[in-house]
């Protein structure tokens, strides 16, 4: 049953607009599925689904696909402003073209924002601050899997 209902998930998600657990709660319903607003909530943290813009402006939730069709824009402008990326302890450090940190860093966050506690960007670096280093390999692995 969790199987088919977040797999019912996904699909509300990919073909509407759902911006509250109650709007996902009620489509849900009207599939069939008899779900409480905890349950949809559980889902939702057990699917890591996130809440994004998609590329009509709307707020809502999509599933946490690192680059999908929706995102690749921001996939693009990080890849090519970014030059090297390491990590020490629980911090990355992202080394970018002079001027391009700012916009790399927001296409980091809305990427991985899921994997950090926060980021910084300056002129030509961006820091990223995150829960342990285990978090931080994983960050700086998936960086260098996209770049």
């Amino acid at each position: 049953m969790k199987n088919s209902r977040q797999k019912a998930i996904l699909d509300i998600i990919n073909e509407k607009i759902v911006v509250t657990q109650e709007d996902l709660q009620n489509e849900l319903q009207l599939l069939g599925y008899d779900v409480t607003q905890s349950t949809v909530s559980r889902d939702i943290k057990d699917m890591k689904l996130i809440k994004t813009h998609d590329r009509d402006g709307n707020y809502r939730y999509a599933s946490n696909t690192r680059i999908t069709e929706e995102n690749s824009h921001t996939k693009d402008i990080f890849v090519k402003s970014v030059i090297s990326v390491e990590y020490a302890l629980n911090n990355v450090v992202i080394k970018c073209r002079t001027g391009l940190a700012s916009g790399a860093c927001v296409a980091l966050d809305e990427m991985f924002h899921d994997l950090m506690l926060g980021s910084l960007a300056g002129d030509d670096t961006i820091i990223v601050v995150t829960s342990c280093t285990e978090d931080s390999k994983k960050l700086t692995q998936e960086i260098k899997n996209i770049l």
